[in-house]
């Protein structure tokens, strides 16, 4: 039988309270330390919601500091080309409520920002996130309003980075995973030939 739970008293009384320095940890503002975190991180998670509750999340990743800190409650990531679908974006329109969740390499704690985002098309600032040339046709420009490191636990429990845990070949690649569920018209060749050395080319194409 599944049992629910229903409210948050029950979970509370379930997962008991959080200690004081968990509870009192969240600050508003960036510290220099998170300003090190952000200069030293090539990638975080975007979570977004759109108004009629549908979530994405979105990985986001460039050279180490491509978060753009423009002030003590602000800051920036740039738009790189991907799919296309925007579905992070479309949310931001409909639901400015974002959180971001930003790693470094080898660290098994994070750094998680959340607050209220718009997107930008152009700004003095651009240029600084200029990359190979690409300047980006939008931003991300998010106001902090909650901010704080999250405990390694999740990381040291999934031993993520260690490398002997490491099977990128438990699933079959790139190629074979788009002719099987998104695009079986496509030559196979043509697909691997996509997502191998030509796919490197294109990062910022």
């Amino acid at each position: 039988m599944t049992v629910e739970i229903t409210s948050a008293e029950e979970l509370r009384e379930l997962l008991g309270t959080p200690t004081e320095h968990a509870a009192d940890k969240e600050r508003t503002r960036l510290h220099e330390l998170d300003r090190q975190w952000l200069a030293a991180s090539p990638f975080c998670l975007v979570a977004t919601a759109g108004a009629d509750g549908s979530c994405d999340v979105s990985p986001k990743g460039d050279p180490p500091g491509f978060a753009l800190v423009l002030d003590d409650t602000t800051i920036a990531l740039p738009e790189r080309p991907g799919n296309r679908r925007a579905d992070g974006y479309r949310n931001i329109l409909e639901n400015p409520h974002v959180g971001l969740l930003f790693m470094i390499p080898g660290r098994a704690d994070t750094l998680r920002i959340n607050g209220r985002a718009r997107l930008v098309r152009d700004a003095p600032w651009f240029a600084e996130m200029t990359v190979k040339g690409h300047r980006p046709v939008l931003a991300v420009l998010v106001q902090v309003e909650q901010i704080f490191y999250h405990c390694p636990k999740s990381f040291l429990r999934s031993a993520l980075w260690k490398p002997e845990s490491w099977r990128p070949d438990v699933l079959p690649s790139r190629a074979r995973l788009v002719k099987e569920l998104e695009a079986p018209e496509k030559d196979m060749a043509d697909l691997e030939r996509h997502y191998g050395p030509d796919y490197l080319k294109k990062l910022y194409a």
